[in-house]
């Protein structure tokens, strides 16, 4: 599976705001004052008017990046979220929400996105007690996310569940730290998706297509 390999900070710098892909180091002053400063530029001030295309385009690169996916991914994504019931933009970020490897990062089990799909896909992470290495897997209410027992004392685990309390675990997830272990309470909703996205953006920018 193709992915992202480069410098992640170029990202955020891209998008000029963070995206909270470098796990706590997203937290520090650095990583704020790095955002500043284009990716190529030398000039903080530095200043870019965006066509209509450009700002449709950037919020919908600044979404894809958030999860870590590809192209070809995210755009399968949205087709899929256009055919269900309901308003697309919605169902576009609550399926992102409940991929498994957003799952595994939101609950604090490790401290980015690419950490988590990198332990999904060595098959460190159970779902109802089984084995699950697909990133992509979508969680369902009820269901038990956990870390399969030998990786338990794996010392980014346990150094992601000491730190989960400075960004916390969103409503719809529960966590019981001493056991490491998650639980879908409820499937997540738009509301639940703090990040600034406009995703009317996004579905203007693939109607365009």
């Amino acid at each position: 599976m193709s992915r992202y390999t480069g410098p992640t900070t170029k990202l955020s710098r891209r998008e000029g705001e963070e995206l909270f892909l470098k796990g706590d180091r997203s937290f520090t002053d650095k990583a704020a004052r790095r955002l500043q400063v284009k990716p190529g530029q030398s000039q903080s001030n530095f200043r870019q008017k965006y066509s209509e295309y450009a700002i449709r385009l950037r919020e919908k690169q600044k979404l894809k990046r958030i999860f870590g996916l590809t192209e070809k991914q995210f755009r399968n994504n949205y087709i899929k979220a256009a055919k269900q019931l309901g308003v697309t933009g919605n169902n576009l970020i609550s399926n992102l929400e409940r991929r498994l490897d957003n799952v595994v990062y939101r609950l604090g089990f490790l401290s980015s996105r690419s950490e988590a799909r990198q332990y999904v896909n060595h098959g460190h992470v159970l779902v109802n007690g089984k084995k699950v290495d697909i990133c992509s897997y979508i969680v369902s209410l009820d269901d038990e996310i956990g870390i399969r027992e030998k990786s338990r004392d794996n010392v980014r685990i346990k150094s992601s569940l000491e730190s989960v309390a400075r960004r916390g675990v969103p409503e719809w997830l529960e966590l019981d730290s001493d056991k490491i272990i998650g639980k879908i309470k409820r499937l997540p909703i738009r509301d639940d998706f703090k990040q600034p996205i406009d995703e009317q953006l996004i579905i203007e920018f693939y109607s365009k297509l």
